[in-house]
């Protein structure tokens, strides 16, 4: 079993966030006080930190004819639940970075990827592997 990661991230508008992590990604929230709130993550552990004077960075690395952001974070999902949350996202008019797309076909590592900002413009991708044998392929 994988222990679980532990992730904080800075917000503005701690409320506009509980949202959508809780409503619209479906993560069960977890314990909070005036000032954060936590959430179960797909397993993992993140908190969400208001932050009045928080600004996100806005850089990209080109990976694969894409510019991916950095920084970002996500987790990779089952080819089925990456499909569900892909329409779900979708369904809701989220504004993709990177819209769900196949990466790196026909070569080590395909996978499927999406990238998308939180309301306060953390960068988070989620992608699956159709063979997750090929998550650390070379």
């Amino acid at each position: 079993m994988i222990q679980p990661f532990h992730l904080a991230i800075p917000v503005k508008n701690l409320e506009i966030c509980r949202t959508f992590y809780r409503d619209v990604l479906q993560c069960e929230e977890g314990r909070s006080s005036d000032h954060w709130v936590d959430f179960n993550f797909f397993g993992h552990q993140l908190v969400i930190h208001q932050k009045d004077d928080f600004i996100p960075q806005r850089i990209s690395n080109p990976v694969d004819g894409h510019d991916v952001p950095v920084p970002h974070f996500g987790v990779v999902l089952t080819w089925e639940n990456w499909h569900q949350l892909s329409e779900r996202l979708q369904a809701n008019k989220t504004h993709f970075i990177i819209e769900p797309t196949t990466r790196f076909r026909g070569k080590p590592g395909e996978q499927a990827t999406m990238f998308f900002n939180d309301p306060e413009g953390n960068a988070l991708e989620f992608k699956a592997f159709k063979d997750i044998g090929q998550l650390f392929a070379k």
